[in-house]
């Protein structure tokens, strides 16, 4: 089994809610085999292009996914699987949050943070020097 697989035990659960092929139509490659395209690419978060060769030929895992999205199979699937959310337990993955690049800090907005970082910088310190000025060397 591979990293990103599905259990035989997730597999029992989702296999009744996908939807069934018309009579006479040859699957390639099984549905099983299809999700678990999906889902190793949801978790790697690769390009379509670069799926795995184990999972067949990516455009057409591609155009799957795409045509499922198209008739709501995905959204059919998400709504029967549906867990109630503990809020205490939730966990939201930070590598999917975005800012918008102003938000950076970039072109913009007001320049009161910036004349602050300034004043801090350029702050005369309050602490005398420990030598002498008698004893400072004028050369360069």
């Amino acid at each position: 089994m591979h990293r990103h697989a599905l259990t035989d035990a997730q597999w029992t659960k989702l296999e009744p809610l996908l939807p069934r092929r018309p009579q006479g139509r040859k699957a390639e490659r099984g549905d099983r085999l299809f999700v678990d395209a999906v889902i190793f690419r949801a978790r790697t978060g690769i390009q379509w292009r670069d799926l795995p060769e184990r999972f067949g030929n990516w455009k057409s895992v591609y155009n799957r996914f795409r045509n499922w999205a198209a008739k709501d199979v995905w959204a059919q699937i998400f709504r029967e699987l549906r867990i109630d959310v503990d809020d205490t337990a939730s966990i939201v993955d930070g590598t999917v949050v975005r800012a918008h690049q102003d938000a950076s800090g970039g072109k913009g907005g007001s320049n009161t943070m910036l004349w602050d970082a300034l004043e801090e910088v350029f702050r005369p310190k309050s602490t005398r020097s420990s030598t002498r000025k008698a004893g400072r060397s004028t050369s360069r």
